[in-house]
């Protein structure tokens, strides 16, 4: 099998041609990015199975909802891995009431990736680039960045796992991120 991550990928158009009905389109989306939007999905809902589940309906939200994308607010691919992202968390937030979400709701997420969410954007942006980044965060900030936006835990949920108030939990996390945007730039 030829490795498709040398060859460059328009997303941007792709996603715009799931929104015209294309199929193939949704085909080539998922053979490109579906193993590492599982990985997304398992790392957060812990069970291969489930993980499966999860990326059936982003991907089936991703084809409904292609029409609401919107350029301008965001990556395609970022778009992608956010909307795995709030699939997975909703699952493991409410077992076993696997909701699908309004496909003219997912223009919203463009607003949540801006804020970090999504770490996908258009200056292609790797997994080296990022985990250099990361690595020059103190251990306790880059804990709490990977627990926000890799595991999906609240900033509740943090605090309480690393015995640190709540207040510098959020604190920490939203520095860690202009650091990391910064590091990126």
């Amino acid at each position: 099998m030829p490795n498709t991550d040398a060859i460059p990928f328009d997303y941007e158009a792709a996603v715009l041609a799931c929104a015209r009905g294309e199929r193939f389109a949704l085909r080539a989306l998922y053979e490109r990015e579906a193993r590492w939007l599982l990985g997304v999905a398992l790392r957060i809902v812990r069970d291969r199975e489930l993980a499966e589940d999860v990326l059936h309906d982003a991907f089936l939200l991703a084809w409904q909802g292609a029409a609401s994308f919107k350029p301008e607010l965001g990556s395609a691919r970022g778009w992608l891995y956010t909307i795995v992202r709030h699939r997975a968390l909703k699952e493991v937030r409410h077992p076993g009431r696997m909701q699908v979400i309004d496909p003219t709701d997912l223009a919203t997420l463009s607003d949540q990736q801006q804020a970090g969410v999504g770490l996908e954007d258009d200056r292609g942006l790797d997994a080296d680039s990022l985990e250099r980044c990361l690595q020059r965060l103190d251990e306790s900030r880059r804990a709490c960045v990977v627990h926000a936006f890799v595991d999906g835990y609240t900033h509740e949920q943090i605090a309480e796992r690393l015995q640190t108030p709540l207040g510098t939990v959020k604190s920490w996390i939203r520095r860690s991120l202009a650091s990391l945007k910064e590091c990126m730039s």
